[in-house]
Order: structure tokens, then C-alpha cells, then sequence
């Protein structure tokens, strides 16, 4: 009985893990679809291998270090992986200059950031009622979110039509992810309505959102989630 308490959450963490892995080779296969149902579960099981770990009160080093492992493969590799595949038909072109080498693969520097990020975060005692930085999990909706909605629906096809822009997304996605500003978390210090004006106000957009613009409202979700996250910066401790 205490080897399933003690393990029940590193077992959900792994299967977030082989849901990760699982939507990195339909999103190499162009389908983006199973990608997506993958990155849901993904997301799904990220939040209870540590709901059920401070439940069963099985927190763990091994836990921590597999947790980050497993989101390394689902929100670090797969937004590299997406960015690739939104730059592959440009080929080594970059707005009429012909580059040694094709653009394509700048996109896995989400993937170096990713890691970078997740390291970071291993060591920072800091970051216990908020983010210090866009949290991978975050960049992965934005990245795949618009990847998604221009493969549904044609949306934002003007700025993933844009080679330029893509690099500048990639370059500010991936600074995003080691930066120095707060970002909210979803984690209750207290219960108190003033200490929860970020979060409420983070919900409540959010929601707003996702009801008018549907599937391109989601990574409009991450934008409206960073700008109110730097709206409320000196309430984030």
C-alpha cells in the first residue's frame, strides 16, 4: 500500500510524460490533431502528479526531478517541434535571402529556453505562489495555440505567413521563459479577496476570451495572461 501512495504521482507525471512523446511524433507525422488531445492530457496530468503528491503527502526528489523531465518532452519539445514545423516551407529563405542552412530548425530554441527554464526553476526557492518567468506549459499553449488555429481554420495566417514574425515570436517566446518578470500562478496563499484580484482577473478574462474567439482565443489567453500578470506585478510575492 505505501509503494502505490509513495509512487501514485511519479506514475501520473510519467504518463504525462508518454502522452508528450506521443504527441511530438504525430506532430512530425502533420497530425496536429492527436498533437493537441496529447498536450491536453499532458496539461491534465501535469496539475495532478502534484495535486495528488501533496494529497497523499508523497512529495519526493525523485518527483521533482521526474516532473521536470516528463515536461521537458511535453511543453519543451513539442513548442520547439510546432515552431519547426510553422518554418519548415520557407525552407533557407528568409524574406529573399537565401541562408546556408534552413530556418526550420531556429525554431527548437524554444526547446533550449524550455530547458534552461526548467533548471532554472529546479533551483529557485523563490517561485512558491508565482512564476518567474512564462512557465513552459504557458509558451506551449501560445506556440501550438496559434499553429492550431491557423491549421483549423486559416487563423492568424498572416502573421504565420511571416517568416520575420516567426523569428521574433521565437526569440521572445524563448526570452519569455527566463525572464525576471512575476507571473501569476494558480496557487492560493491566501483566501483573502484583495490577495486574489490577479487570479480573479485572470479567470474572468480568460473565460471572456475563449467565448468570443473560440479556438483563436487560445493563445490569446497567454497574451492576456502575461499582460495582467504585468498589470499586477507588485501584488505577485
Amino acid at each position: 500500500m505505501n509503494f502505490i501512495k509513495n509512487n501514485l504521482a511519479n506514475a501520473i507525471t510519467l504518463g504525462n510524460l508518454l502522452s508528450g512523446c506521443i504527441g511530438a511524433i504525430h506532430l512530425i507525422l502533420g497530425d496536429y490533431q492527436t498533437t493537441a488531445a496529447c498536450l491536453i492530457l499532458s496539461l491534465i496530468l501535469d496539475f495532478f502528479d502534484g495535486f495528488t503528491a501533496r494529497a497523499l503527502k508523497a512529495n519526493s526528489n525523485l518527483g521533482t526531478q521526474l516532473d521536470s523531465l516528463a515536461d521537458m518532452v511535453s511543453f519543451g519539445l513539442v513548442p520547439g517541434l510546432t515552431m519547426f514545423k510553422i518554418l519548415e516551407p520557407f525552407g533557407n529563405d528568409l524574406s529573399g535571402l537565401s541562408l546556408p542552412f534552413e530556418i526550420k530548425y531556429f525554431g527548437l530554441l524554444i526547446t533550449l529556453f524550455s530547458c534552461l527554464r526548467l533548471a532554472i526553476f529546479n533551483l529557485d526557492e523563490e517561485q512558491k505562489y508565482y512564476f518567474k518567468g512564462l512557465n513552459t506549459p504557458s509558451n506551449t499553449i501560445l506556440i501550438f495555440g496559434l499553429y492550431y488555429a491557423f491549421k483549423e481554420s486559416q487563423g492568424f495566417a498572416f502573421l504565420l505567413n511571416d517568416e520575420i514574425f516567426l523569428i521574433i515570436l521565437t526569440i521572445i517566446s524563448s526570452w519569455l521563459l527566463i525572464s525576471p518578470i512575476k507571473m501569476i500562478a494558480m496557487k492560493f496563499k491566501s483566501m483573502k479577496l484583495k490577495d486574489n484580484y490577479p487570479k480573479i482577473a485572470l479567470l474572468a478574462g480568460a473565460v471572456l476570451i475563449l467565448l468570443i474567439f473560440k479556438t483563436m482565443g487560445i493563445p490569446l489567453v497567454i497574451i492576456y495572461y502575461i499582460l495582467v500578470s504585468l498589470i499586477f506585478q507588485k501584488q505577485l510575492k
